[in-house]
């Protein structure tokens, strides 16, 4: 089903049918037409656009935060500012998009010789509800400033803000055939991978989503990029600012209601710091305030889907049937809507669940680590590497858990975050390839090498 569903008492709002085999090979037939036409368009002109998107992004963030919120559930706050970070992705590719497709200059004995950067044609974006703007539009501005066009596929829970964003992108010039979303479920994408007309893809998802676009577009030999799960570590050390790390420890496991891939889930604590960082983490989290998620006032909104509140209720219950202990949270909240409050977990043993699996709610692990090496171990013991934070003021300690950590990214003294300007992904389960900053709006182009003797 593709509908709207208030998260907040699971109401209907409004349910779409999805597009027909020949809507969809329509929009097929003028995305590749597209395609021929905007591949040709001068950087500028696409540089234009991308700025328009960033200004009606900017002076329109209540309106479109407002329908995040009624989608799935984020904090009216945390909407707004997603809507704008948007528009700074917007802003940065239409600033430095020319000068990071320039042709680059290699050394040789050619008389000439250089990589130039063009783009592959339409690419297919198979988008998720968590972060209904932000995923879409951190492809959407490198890959139509490289030149290529795009369709949408978004999760299904989210219809209205897949709508909204190809209708900014119209507003903005780009025309309705460069960028088209399509509301169909995950049942029709393989017919659209298979496609001669789809040059490449790209996903943000589940492991198992990801796998499934992965093995279709690799049997298919496209270019995929795959962003997955996560269950990142935050290592808090001894010459940390613990008032600091712990206040920061909660939002980041209880950013967009802890439904994030890059959201801190294991706190690993060195135990000379143990018993102090507990107690700050702990009363941090109480302090967050549940509730209606357009309230001003709330931190932490519902899940997005009942079956997501179940998922994490279960985790937790599985942990507890083990031996962990809740320290605060740790039961769902009586009444309507998919609320969990926010929860942390001591004494876990090995054998739980959430030792190695993603939790996708307000659930913190917490470990003890014995020094850090050991905290290192702890950190890396996981099938997934998006991306890690570790908290130390000993620069020696900085650069060990720099080196150390296997992750896509690791952040010192500060929460994990994407950032237009530098590039985001993970290794191992957590996917391939990268989004953002001068790499990501290289992941669906030719590097095209020329040699002129």
């Amino acid at each position: 089903m593709i509908a709207s569903i208030n998260p907040v008492d699971n109401t209907l709002i409004t349910s779409f049918e999805p597009a027909t085999p020949t809507a969809i090979e329509a929009a097929l037939v003028r995305a590749a037409a597209a395609f021929a036409r905007h591949r040709e368009t001068p950087l500028a002109e696409r540089a234009a656009k991308l700025a328009r998107a960033a200004e009606i992004l900017e002076t329109e963030s209540d309106r479109y935060g407002r329908l995040l919120t009624l989608e799935m559930g984020k904090p009216i706050a945390a909407a707004r500012a997603e809507v704008a970070k948007c528009a700074l992705a917007c802003r940065y590719y239409a600033e430095h998009g020319a000068a990071l497709l320039a042709d680059e200059i290699i050394p040789t004995s050619a008389r000439r010789s250089l990589v130039r950067y063009q783009p592959l044609g339409v690419v297919l974006a198979v988008m998720p509800w968590n972060f209904p703007f932000w995923q879409v539009f951190r492809f959407a501005a490198p890959s139509l400033m490289a030149g290529n066009t795009g369709i949408l596929k978004h999760a299904s829970n989210v219809p209205q803000s897949a709508l909204a964003i190809e209708e900014i992108l119209r507003r903005a010039g780009f025309d309705g055939d460069e960028f088209q979303t399509l509301l169909i479920t995950s049942s029709q994408v393989e017919s659209l991978l298979v496609d001669d007309r789809i040059a490449a893809a790209t996903l943000t998802g589940s492991e198992g989503a990801g796998r499934s676009v992965g093995s279709i577009a690799g049997r298919e030999i496209k270019k995929v990029v795959l962003e997955l799960g996560g269950s990142d570590p935050f290592v808090i050390m001894p010459s940390a600012d613990i008032d600091t790390a712990a206040q920061v420890a909660a939002k980041a496991r209880c950013v967009n209601n802890g439904q994030s891939c890059i959201a801190a889930k294991r706190f690993i604590v060195h135990r000379d710091v143990a018993g102090e960082f507990t107690t700050k983490f702990v009363a941090a989290m109480r302090a967050l305030r549940v509730g209606d998620p357009m309230d001003e006032s709330t931190d932490v909104g519902p899940l997005a889907t009942p079956q997501i509140l179940e998922e994490v209720a279960a985790f937790v219950d599985d942990a507890t049937a083990l031996g962990a202990k809740a320290l605060c949270g740790g039961r769902r909240v009586d009444g309507p809507g998919n609320y969990y409050p926010p929860t942390v977990l001591v004494d876990i043993p090995s054998a739980a669940k959430i030792v190695t699996e993603e939790v996708f709610g307000p659930v913190a692990a917490l470990f003890v680590a014995k020094n850090k090496e050991d905290a290192v171990r702890i950190a890396n013991a996981t099938p997934f590497g998006l991306g890690a934070a570790a908290w130390t003021r000993d620069e020696e300690e900085q650069r060990f858990f720099a080196d150390r950590i296997e992750a896509g990214q690791v952040f010192i003294n500060a929460m994990v975050a994407s950032d237009p300007r530098v590039p985001f992904g993970g290794i191992r389960r957590s996917g391939f390839g990268r989004e953002l900053g001068p790499h990501g709006i290289r992941e669906f182009v030719n590097a095209k090498t020329i040699w002129v003797a």
